[in-house]
C-alpha cells in the first residue's frame, strides 16, 4: 500500500460524469418500500378484495410518487443535437460530439458526449474508430453538469465555477444562455415557471394526501374531492410549464447545428396523472351521487355495516348533508318497589 494509494494528489485526476438523481432515487426506494410492505401483507386480505386493494394502493403510490419525483426530475423540457463544434477556448480543436439539454424545475443538466459513429463497433472498424472517448483530442469526452437555480443557491456563481474549472465551450455556451444577466432571458422564464410549478404540485401531494384519508372514511364524496383539487393542481403546474412554450426564446446554435427543446417525459407523465386523477375523483363524485350503494362496495364498506341490525332504513353516511337519526330500541323494566 503506498501513501497515498496510488493516488497523486497535485496532478488532475479522472474525471466521472454525474450519475443518477440521488434525491430521486431517494423518492423511488421510498414508494417501492413502501409497496413492497403492502404486497408483504397482501395474503392475508381474503376473498376478491384482495386484488381491489393491490390496484388501489398500488395506484395511489404511483400517483404519490409521481407528484414528487418530478420536482427532481430534469426532464421537463429536452433537446439533443449531434454537431462539430470548437471544444474549449482559446483551442482551434474540433470535436464531433452529442450535447444534451434537460431543464428541470430546479435547473438544467448540459451533456456533452461523443457522437457514435454507425460503424463503431463493428469488425471493420479501425483499432479507434470515430465515436470512441478517447480518439478525439486524446481525451474522455464524457461531461454531465448541473446547474441549479434553488432559492439557496446561486446560478451566476456556479456559472462562475464553471468557467474557472474550464469546461468545455458547448457546456458554457448553453450554460451562459441561462445565466441572469443573459439578453435571452431564459433564466427569468424557466425560474418562474418552475417555481410556480413546484409550488403547485407540493399543493396537489398535500391533497393526495388528504384524498387517501378520506377515502377511507365513511364519507368518499369528500376523497373524490380532494382527488380532483389533486389533479386540478397538477394540471396547473403543467400549464405553468406549458406556458413558457408560447414565447419566443433565444436560438441555441452549437457549431452549424441549433439546438431545439421539447417536453419531456416528466411533463408527459405529470399530465397523465392529472388526467388521472381527474378522472378517478370525477368517478368518485358521480357514484356518490347516483348509485351511493355500488360506490360503498367499490370502496370495500359493506351494505350491511352502514344498515341497522334490527330491520329498518340504512343509514347513509356517505352525503355529509343528508341527516338520518335511528331511534334505540327502548326497553321498560318496571321494578317493583
Amino acid at each position: 500500500m503506498t501513501l497515498w494509494n496510488g493516488v497523486l494528489p497535485f496532478y488532475p485526476q479522472p474525471r466521472h460524469a454525474a450519475g443518477f438523481s440521488v434525491p430521486l432515487l431517494i423518492v423511488i426506494l421510498v414508494f417501492l418500500a413502501l409497496a413492497a410492505s403492502f404486497l408483504l401483507i397482501l395474503p392475508g386480505i381474503r376473498g376478491h378484495s384482495r386484488w381491489f386493494w393491490l390496484v388501489r394502493v398500488l395506484l395511489s403510490l404511483f400517483i404519490g410518487a409521481e407528484i414528487v419525483a418530478v420536482h427532481f426530475s430534469a426532464e421537463w423540457f429536452v433537446g439533443t443535437v449531434n454537431t462539430n463544434t470548437s471544444y474549449k477556448a482559446f483551442s482551434a480543436a474540433r470535436v464531433t460530439a452529442r450535447v444534451r439539454l434537460l431543464v428541470g424545475l430546479e435547473g438544467i443538466n448540459i451533456t456533452l458526449t461523443v457522437a457514435r459513429s454507425p460503424t463503431a463497433g463493428s469488425p471493420m472498424s479501425p483499432p479507434h474508430p470515430t465515436g470512441t472517448p478517447v480518439h478525439q483530442l486524446n481525451e474522455t469526452i464524457d461531461y454531465n453538469e448541473q446547474f441549479t437555480w434553488r432559492l439557496k443557491e446561486n446560478y451566476a456563481a456556479e456559472y462562475a465555477n464553471a468557467l474557472e474549472k474550464g469546461l468545455p465551450d458547448p457546456v458554457l455556451y448553453l450554460a451562459e444562455k441561462f445565466t441572469p444577466s443573459s439578453p435571452c432571458g431564459l433564466y427569468h422564464q424557466y425560474h418562474l415557471a418552475g417555481h410556480y410549478a413546484s409550488a403547485t404540485l407540493w399543493v396537489a401531494f398535500c391533497f393526495w394526501l388528504l384524498s387517501n384519508v378520506l377515502l377511507s372514511t365513511p364519507a368518499p364524496l369528500y376523497g373524490g374531492l380532494a382527488l380532483l383539487t389533486t389533479g386540478a393542481f397538477a394540471l396547473f403546474g403543467v400549464f405553468a410549464l406549458a406556458s413558457i412554450s408560447s414565447v419566443p426564446l433565444c436560438p441555441l446554435r452549437l457549431g452549424s447545428s441549433a439546438l431545439t427543446t421539447q417536453y419531456g417525459a416528466a411533463f408527459w407523465v405529470t399530465l397523465a396523472t392529472g388526467v388521472l386523477c381527474l378522472f378517478l375523483g370525477g368517478a368518485v363524485v358521480s357514484l356518490q351521487y347516483v348509485r351511493p350503494s355500488a360506490l360503498r362496495t367499490l370502496l370495500d364498506q359493506s351494505a350491511k355495516d352502514c344498515s341497522q341490525e334490527r330491520g329498518g332504513s340504512p343509514l347513509i353516511l356517505g352525503d355529509p348533508l343528508h341527516k338520518q337519526a335511528a331511534l334505540p330500541d327502548l326497553k321498560c323494566i318496571t321494578t317493583n318497589l
